[in-house]
């Protein structure tokens, strides 16, 4: 039931959100220049279709005269280059319609790049404008446009890409020269390989520690990441691969901690389940387990809604799937998630344990283990019944092995033609043999005369033999019983039998 709704939840997040893309943009403007971030992702995703025309419409070109504008896609190709074969970050954009109040700027304007040409500092900048239409959008700003033929003079081969055979460098996989790609997967692996080191180094240095070494890849994995968010820099991809990466990057450095801290959560389990008593196997076989899993799945899930949210993900409206979906589980598992708590009440509330005798209803059982569904008993008949938790937790239950002593009540019943001088004999005798056993638990009046019965007289003996194993008491009740009859007869009296007496209807003469 806990995988099924584990996996559950897994598809609901992936359902309600995409990662690796912006969060989408209001409805309103159907090229999604709602936001600067959103802006140029779709500027770049024209362009990396082939759609200069459409990714025109991202720069402004109004103050432009109309054969200026007539070269629109030819500018866009130009910024595609710009943004695609330097180290430009598109996740530096802000994802607020507004823009970045805090850069500096006016509030119209939005930094994009800077380019270093010639001696000269060019700065690009996306303008808020408002179209004819009243429409709100950001554009690449009409003093930047200008620039972009200068700040194109930037796009050549490097001294290292010209000693390349040219088919890495004229060669490109998702926009991005196949070195670069070569060069990410050769540093990845010898990041891999160096994080391995030192993460085996850090835990053989704190090896005193104990249980350490499991932390061991976690570690390898955050110094992994760590390093590869450096190597995007050196070897950068295209903008819309470099922002895929990054974020995979990231959601694999976050998970790498959360993994950190399940480990951790493991070693407390772990410790707490080796100081617990062992018959308390309910809560060794069953709520550790059950409680380390929730945590561990709590851990990943808070993990990646972190990182949800830091890419502009409404992380509310998952909540509140998961909170309609968790609603729909319960819904349709009643009975199941009945039993769940019934066991959690009966191993939170331990009115029995295992290997205790317990009297459930109008039967009585050694309880053998106790579940998350139900709890198995063995019957005096060697037979195992198994209870639902959820009817185990409504019974009154009665905890025979919790007894600290056990209460010895017999009842002498005596012929009634027995003399008050041998009654008395009786009374003496077995408050003699109570006395006597070390056993026995006598109190003020062990025992007592207590009636004239219709044919006995009637003699109660309550004590409690201080045991709390039956078998004993049972070879001590034996020994105090064989006593009293002895002593009974040595009184000259005897116990009383129900006379029955048989009447035959009178025989008529024929």
């Amino acid at each position: 039931m806990f995988k099924t709704l584990a996996v559950f939840l897994f598809v609901s997040v992936l359902n309600a959100q995409v990662p690796g893309l912006p969060a989408p943009a209001p409805a309103g403007d159907p090229l999604q220049r709602n936001t600067p971030q959103s802006a140029i992702f779709h500027f770049l995703e024209a362009c990396h279709a082939q759609d200069y025309a459409k990714a025109a419409y991202y720069l402004d070109l109004h103050g432009e005269n109309a054969a200026e504008r007539g070269s629109g896609p030819s500018l866009a190709r130009q910024l595609e280059d710009l943004l695609d074969d330097t180290a430009f970050d598109i996740a530096t954009l802000s994802r607020d319609p507004d823009g970045d109040q805090s850069d500096g700027l006016s509030a119209a304007f939005e930094h994009l790049d800077t380019f270093h040409v010639d001696g000269q500092t060019l700065d690009l900048q996306l303008e808020h404008k408002t179209l004819k239409n009243g429409m709100r959008v950001w554009l690449v700003s009409s003093s930047s446009v200008a620039l972009i033929p200068v700040a194109h003079k930037i796009i050549a081969e490097t001294t290292f890409e010209k000693r390349l055979p040219q088919q890495l460098v004229t060669v490109e996989l998702f926009q991005t020269p196949v070195w670069r790609w070569i060069a990410l997967a050769a540093m990845a692996a010898v990041l891999w390989f160096l994080a391995g080191l030192v993460a085996w180094t850090v835990v053989r240095v704190v090896n005193f520690l104990h249980g350490v070494d499991i932390f061991r890849n976690p570690l390898r994995l955050c110094l992994m990441t760590a390093g590869f968010r450096l190597a995007l820099d050196l070897a950068p991809p295209a903008s819309l691969p470099r922002l895929f990466l990054e974020r995979l990057d990231e959601l694999a450095f976050v998970l790498a901690l959360a993994r950190a801290f399940t480990v951790i959560v493991d070693v407390i389990t772990e410790h707490w389940n080796s100081r617990l008593d062992p018959r308390v196997q309910a809560v060794s076989y069953s709520i550790l387990p059950l409680g380390r899993q929730v945590l561990k799945l709590a851990l990943y899930l808070f993990a990646v809604l972190t990182v949800f949210s830091g890419w502009g993900y409404n992380t509310s409206a998952i909540l509140a799937g998961l909170g309609v979906g968790g609603l729909a589980v319960a819904l349709a598992a009643q009975k199941t998630i009945e039993n769940l708590f019934g066991g959690i009440s009966v191993i939170g509330d331990r009115p029995v344990l295992v290997g205790d005798v317990c009297r459930f209803g109008d039967r009585t059982g050694t309880v053998m283990h106790i579940g998350l569904r139900s709890t198995r008993l063995r019957t005096p008949e060697r037979t195992i019944v198994s209870v639902p938790n959820g009817q185990f937790s409504a019974m009154t239950l009665e905890n025979i092995s919790g007894r600290d002593k056990i209460w010895f009540h017999p009842t002498l019943n005596l012929r009634r033609d027995t003399t008050a001088k041998q009654l008395s004999n009786v009374l003496n005798s077995l408050r003699a043999i109570l006395s006597s056993q070390p056993k026995v638990e006598a109190g003020a009046i062990p025992v007592r005369f207590i009636a004239v019965g219709a044919y006995s007289l009637d003699i109660e003996v309550a004590v409690y033999v201080e045991t709390s194993d039956y078998n004993e008491f049972l070879a001590i009740q034996q020994d105090l019983l064989l006593q009293m009859l002895q002593a009974v007869e040595h009184a000259g009296a005897a116990l009383a039998v129900p006379l029955q007496e048989t009447f035959e209807p009178p025989k008529t003469a024929r």
